[in-house]
Order: structure tokens, then sequence, then C-alpha cells
């Protein structure tokens, strides 16, 4: 399973990126770039979120997909004015889009997938779900749901009032920021949860290692013990054996009181 998930991870990061875009959105470079730094996930697609016009086939047919056309997108908040000039040149029925950030991630383990959800949940991305596949993929798909769409023209023809554009324009700004603030709190939350695993898998020791360490710490200490008492024995030696020749006794070569008057007759 090691082998497997460290290739799949180095054949999704050196792929060509195939989406219209061709690189990863700039308001996501860090929580992306965060999570292929750590050797227990990789990102295998995602977008920051978007405000979409599309012009397609009616929502009945079934190449509705294919026969799609981008009349406006952008990453960021827009104006009212963008989808009004976009719409211009709408020839069939036009949708307007708000896509909330979505990122999909594949984990090597599942207690990693569980731990990317609980982050998910925590950040605000209630719709996130993991699903494991039958060649042991794992991956934890981090959505939400407060998406927006709405038609706004059907052959060609405007089917709302200005205003009313200007006002989806309005929600779809909210939306968006919104989105940004719950990429910033999962930004937070992931890093933090990280950081706590980390600690937590530092703190777990072997038993037989904590004993060994026990030992050796009773083994310190009796030994320090051994010093002290070696060190005390030197001294009181010392200290008896100075005092024996400051009063002098049979053996000791300092001589006595009579000898030294005796140099005086």
């Amino acid at each position: 399973m090691e082998k497997s998930f460290a290739q799949w991870k180095k054949q999704c990061l050196n792929k060509v990126d195939l989406s219209k875009k061709g690189a990863v959105d700039e308001a996501i470079e860090h929580v992306v770039s965060l999570l292929n730094s750590r050797e227990e996930f990789f990102t295998t697609s995602s977008c920051s979120g978007r405000v979409i016009l599309i012009d397609g086939a009616p929502e009945s047919s079934a190449v509705q997909k294919q026969n799609c056309a981008w009349l406006f997108v952008s990453h960021h908040k827009c104006t009212s004015e963008d989808l009004l000039s976009a719409l211009a040149g709408c020839s069939g029925d036009a949708v307007l889009k708000f896509e909330p950030f979505v990122l999909h991630v594949q984990c090597r383990r599942l207690e990693d997938a569980q731990l990317m959800h609980s982050v998910a949940i925590d950040s605000g991305f209630r719709n996130s779900g993991l699903t494991v596949g039958k060649t042991g993929k794992i991956i934890t798909a981090i959505r939400s749901t407060h998406g927006l769409e709405v038609p706004l023209s059907h052959d060609g023809t405007l089917l709302i009032p200005q205003e009313y554009v200007t006002y989806l324009t309005q929600v779809a700004n909210q939306k968006m920021e919104e989105n940004h603030r719950r990429i910033s709190r999962f930004y937070q939350n992931l890093q933090s949860a990280l950081l706590t695993e980390k600690r937590q898998r530092f703190q777990i020791q072997d038993p037989r290692d904590a004993r060994e360490t026990e030992k050796g710490t009773d083994e310190e200490e009796e030994k320090e013990e051994r010093k002290k008492t070696s060190v005390y024995k030197r001294r009181r030696k010392r200290e008896q054996h100075e005092t024996d020749s400051c009063h002098g006794d049979g053996d000791s070569s300092v001589p006595g009181l009579e000898d030294c008057l005796d140099l005086f007759t």
C-alpha cells in the first residue's frame, strides 16, 4: 500500500494539468502546496471557487456538457457589467452559476482521510466526504453546498430585467466572500491539526523504551549518590588528618614544646 501510494503521488504530481486554466488557482496555492509537501497527502483536483456564465444546450439535452460555452468566468468577485457584456454574445440558454471551493485529496491511510474530513467539516465544508476505491485509493472530497445556479436567457433572449442581474451579481459576490473565509479557516485548521498530530506522534513511546529510560535514570541517581558519599568520606578523612597534625601525636614529626625550649638552653 505504501509503495502504491508513493507511485500514485509521483504520477499525479508529474502529469500535465488538463484543466482549462492549466494551473492551480492563486487563491488556494498555499493550501495545495501544504498538502503536497506532506508524505501522507496529495491533491488530485481543485478549484478555488468561481462565478461562471455558460451558454449551452437545453438542460434536457444529453450533449449539454459537450456543447456548452463559457461566456464568462472569474475566481474573484465580478460586476453586473461583466455579466451583461458577456450575455450580449449569448445565442442559447445562458445560466449564471457560483461554484464554491472544491478539493480532492488522496490520502495514504484511512486515519489521514478521517483527519482531513474532520478539518473540512469544522471549517464549514459540510458536504465533504471520503471514498475508498477497489484499488485501495482513499479520496477525501472537500466541498460545500453554498452554490448558486440561475437561468438568465433562453434562445439568446434575456428573461429577466437588468436590475435582477445586478442583484444576482451581489449575491454571487457575497458567496465568493464567504467562500474565501472558509478557505482561510480550512487552511488554519489544517495547519493546527497537522501540528497536533505531530506532537501526539512524538509523545507516544514504546513501553520498553520507557522502562529503559526509567532504569537509566535510577542508575544515574545511584551513581550520583555514591559519588556524594565518596566525596564526604574523603573530606572527613582529610579533616581528621589535619586535626591530628595540628595537635600532635606520638608519630608526628612536629617537635614538642619541651624540645623547642631546649634550643635556648
